[in-house]
């Protein structure tokens, strides 16, 4: 067999093998799977007073305890709880912000609601002492 020979059997078998291919394609049309972009979500709550910030849908419950600036005893340590969480891009996420007794909710949660973005995402809550003594810092 001559090297010209060859030529149209390699071109036959290299479209048979294009055929066999299409044959084992997706149908025209067929979903192709997506990732869900997510976006993390924080929480957070300032004042002297006592309270939880939560979400709807679930992720968020994120509280702090109330505290005397004034007094010898030490803050309490950092919010606890969870008080970030990540949501899928574009779901909308509600807030509540529930005080301690003896603390009120002076601010917040602001939002009350916010459609979940790529970057940041925040919520922010304060609570205060019912007997007033409260700060923004």
């Amino acid at each position: 067999m001559s090297k010209t020979s060859k030529i149209p059997v390699v071109l036959a078998a290299a479209a048979l093998a294009a055929a066999a291919g299409l044959a084992t394609a997706a149908p025209a049309g067929a979903l192709t799977p997506t990732v869900t972009q997510q976006s993390t979500v924080y929480a957070w709550i300032d004042g002297w007073g006592g309270g939880t910030v939560t979400s709807k849908p679930a992720g968020i419950s994120c509280h702090t305890t109330a505290w005397d600036p004034y007094s010898e005893e030490a803050p309490p340590a950092n919010s606890t709880g969870p008080c970030e969480a990540r949501f899928p891009v574009g779901t909308t996420v509600t807030f509540t912000a529930t005080p301690d007794p003896g603390s009120g909710l002076n601010g917040g949660p602001d939002p009350a609601s916010l459609t979940v973005r790529s970057g940041y995402n925040a919520v922010w809550a304060m609570f205060c002492p019912t007997d007033g003594l409260c700060s923004a810092g």
